[in-house]
């Protein structure tokens, strides 16, 4: 199970050029429920925010996850990750991640300079401090998934298209890919709805079985909530489905039969 809640909390997004829209405000909340194989392992929660840092007003996201039942007995999960986001620009100034995944910690705390494409990561349980360069654009683990939000053109958006993101983990630059493979219909316990249905490409080893391990879907319209995501790991299967939410911005579309 570790690395799993942070797949289901950052749900790998994608880098494009230009804004279109806000898809998302301040009180949105999202509550997933996790299965792996027959065994409903844990509860991720996503919530927005509004505060301030370092004088300008952001977007302040907490992203938690937690395991449950049996596996809790087995294998404990206690994960917290934030990202403060600039309220215009949507970058990342700030990224938090606490994780204690079956006796696995880590506790980093990351400032992002975007003026001189530094980040300053603060290891708070090894209480050092490193400085790594960055690229244009980049996003943390976090705060890609709103930026994807906000900025995918899904009007323009074809079938077999790639995309990558930058993205910055713990002391690594990472360039992700993407590939959007249709449009669906997802049934959730809200109804059905319809859905753009995305295939980020992993490293395939210790977690998942291959590259094309992973898929997701958003639901195709103003809100692009996620809904559904889907994991073929290297020791089992881990399915994620929407389980609850509030505070959407947009009128969410439930397609009546």
């Amino acid at each position: 199970m570790k690395k799993i809640t942070a797949i289901i909390i950052s749900l790998i997004a994608l880098n494009v050029s230009a804004q279109s829209h806000q898809a998302f405000d301040a009180g949105e909340w999202f509550r997933f429920r996790i299965h792996y194989g027959m065994f409903n392992a844990s509860f991720a929660t996503l919530e927005v925010k509004e505060t301030t840092l370092r004088n300008k007003p952001v977007y302040h996201v907490v992203g938690q996850g937690k395991s449950t039942g049996l596996l809790h007995l087995f294998f404990k999960v206690d994960d917290n990750y934030e990202t403060f986001m600039d309220k215009k620009s949507g970058a990342p100034l700030r990224f938090i991640r606490q994780i204690d995944e079956g006796g696995h910690t880590r506790d980093l705390l990351v400032d992002f300079d975007h003026d001189s494409n530094t980040a300053h990561v603060f290891n708070r349980k090894r209480n050092t401090r490193n400085t790594y360069a960055i690229p244009e654009n980049v996003q943390d683990m976090l705060s890609s998934f709103y930026y994807l939000r906000n900025n995918l053109d899904v009007s323009a958006i074809e079938k077999g298209e790639m995309f990558s993101i930058k993205m910055f983990i713990d002391d690594e630059n990472h360039d992700f890919k993407l590939k959007f493979l249709g449009r669906e219909v997802v049934k959730t316990k809200m109804g059905n709805i319809a859905a753009l249905k995305f295939r980020p490409y992993v490293l395939a080893g210790r977690v998942f079985e291959k590259k094309e391990s992973l898929t997701i879907w958003v639901s195709d319209d103003k809100n692009r909530m996620p809904l559904k995501i889907k994991a073929d790991l290297a020791v089992g299967s881990l399915n994620a489905d929407i389980d609850a939410f509030k505070g959407l911005k947009y009128p969410l579309n439930i397609i009546m039969n």
